[in-house]
């Protein structure tokens, strides 16, 4: 980590190695595929390599630091291809999930069903579901209100409902 702060390459170049796959795990999370999964990974490196003088290894542990690098990237990425709109709603219905179709699916085939959904809910559904945000994290990190947040997730659990049951029939 030392080595890194002070530019050298090959000790990034380990860095990067070694944190790849946790990297790219997050990335996919959030991308509408592979090559923007990459281009996401690469600016977050970039940037965890600009600002790794400031980490500060007392205050939290660099696993915790590198995702949240990755995450906002992610998030940078979806709202350059995406317009979030924000809906004032005072109330969400929340859609009947049948558990027993979504146990017998495959994680995979979910998370393929997860980028089929509209960047913006694919976005809430991803912080919200798998990163565990609440709804007033997200609308600070999209800049929109825990309404549209949980409209957001709402649709998605909706969306994906209807395509895992199509999946199973």
């Amino acid at each position: 980590m030392i080595e890194c702060r002070s530019g050298n390459r090959k000790a990034q170049e380990q860095l990067y190695r070694q944190f790849y796959g946790f990297a790219m795990a997050i990335a996919m999370r959030y991308a509408a595929d592979t090559h923007e999964a990459a281009d996401i990974l690469t600016q977050a490196f970039v940037k965890m390599f600009r600002s790794i003088h400031t980490f500060d290894n007392t205050k939290g542990n660099f696993h915790g630091w590198l995702k949240r690098i990755i995450i906002n990237e992610s998030l940078d990425h979806i709202k350059q291809r995406s317009r979030f709109t924000s809906l004032e709603l005072d109330t969400v219905e929340e859609p009947v999930v049948n558990n027993d179709i979504i146990e017998k699916t495959d994680a995979a085939a979910i998370l393929e069903l997860v980028r089929q959904l509209p960047p913006a809910t694919h976005a809430v559904f991803v912080l919200y579901a798998i990163d565990g945000y609440t709804h007033k994290e997200i609308g600070g990190q999209l800049g929109i209100s825990e309404g549209t947040s949980k409209w957001h997730l709402s649709e998605a659990r909706k969306i994906l409902q209807q395509k895992i049951t199509a999946i199973k029939n």
